[in-house]
């Protein structure tokens, strides 16, 4: 049985315990909002690009890109996000879990010899991924690119998975990462990145008809130059869905884990007061046995 020292320095211990994942926890809210906030900033600009690029696929101009190309694959790209820290429960496990169903899904669809490259965001994401490489599995860690990475790197990372599908190093290029909801609530999500279809601008398209515009410079042109950046925003939307999910996961395991401490807390507490009481009855029995004789 314990002693009452040995009780009082483990519930100092969990007390500890407690304020530290409390802290932990106020800090990835901050840094969720702070992600969440930015999200809520990128999309209207996001809406912006995909209902011009709907305009001028309703118009009677006739539009192609290399973005656009459908060729036979035999080439995938699948840039998979996750965190470069820990503590965010399952967080990248799942992901990883998803990673492994998408490659089988690909390649029931285009066979057992496609070559599939994998390209992690995340130091955790990579150390998972380097497991499974070999055979038609490769991994290639884009440098200087992290869960953290700044919209100078986004810029840099679209670019070359840019050019690496229009010089066919790639046929096709998926994103895999968690979509955030809320605090409570992530979704994963996979979706082609490119080539870029025109079904992504159907919703769109919907619901600008109707509407007469008047495009200058020509209508080609536009489409030319607001391609690429509806292909930004795409790549800055889901880097910041992923740091969002990820603060979320790790605000949601450091509230369980702050629970768990609390808990514990309570149960040496009570074991505490109880063994100190037996300790007080045990004394006051010695007094009045003395006292008898």
């Amino acid at each position: 049985m314990a002693t009452l020292r040995e009780l009082k320095g483990r519930i100092g211990s969990v007390a500890s315990s407690e304020k530290i994942t409390g802290a932990m926890k106020m800090i990835s809210s901050a840094k969720m909002h702070k992600a969440e906030l930015a999200l809520k900033q990128l999309r209207p600009y996001r809406d912006q690009i995909e209902t011009i690029i709907a305009n001028l696929l309703g118009s009677d101009a006739v539009f192609s890109s290399p973005l656009m190309e459908s060729r036979p694959v035999n080439k995938v790209a699948v840039v998979v996000f996750g965190s470069d820290d820990g503590l965010c429960g399952a967080y990248n496990v799942n992901i990883f879990k998803a990673l492994l169903a998408h490659i089988a899904v690909i390649r029931q669809k285009y066979g057992q010899d496609v070559e599939i490259t994998i390209v992690p965001v995340g130091s955790k994401m990579g150390k998972a991924a380097g497991k499974i490489a070999g055979g038609t599995i490769l991994v290639v860690k884009p440098e200087g690119v992290d869960s953290k990475s700044t919209d100078t790197r986004v810029r840099d990372f679209t670019w070359l998975m840019r050019d690496s599908f229009v010089n066919a190093v790639y046929d096709r290029v998926d994103l895999l990462y968690m979509s955030f909801k809320s605090v409570s609530r992530q979704r994963l999500e996979s979706r082609t990145l490119l080539p870029i279809t025109y079904d992504e601008f159907a919703t769109a398209e919907s619901a600008g008809a109707g509407r007469p515009y008047i495009f200058e410079p020509s209508p080609e042109r536009i489409f030319t130059e607001v391609l690429p950046m509806y292909l930004l925003a795409v790549v800055q939307d889901v880097f910041t869905e992923n740091r969002a999910s990820e603060q979320a996961a790790r605000v949601m395991a450091m509230q369980s884990a702050n629970d768990n401490a609390k808990k514990l807390h309570d149960q040496l507490q009570l074991e505490f007061n109880k063994l100190r009481q037996q300790a007080i009855t045990t004394e006051l029995l010695d007094i009045l046995g003395g006292q008898v004789k």
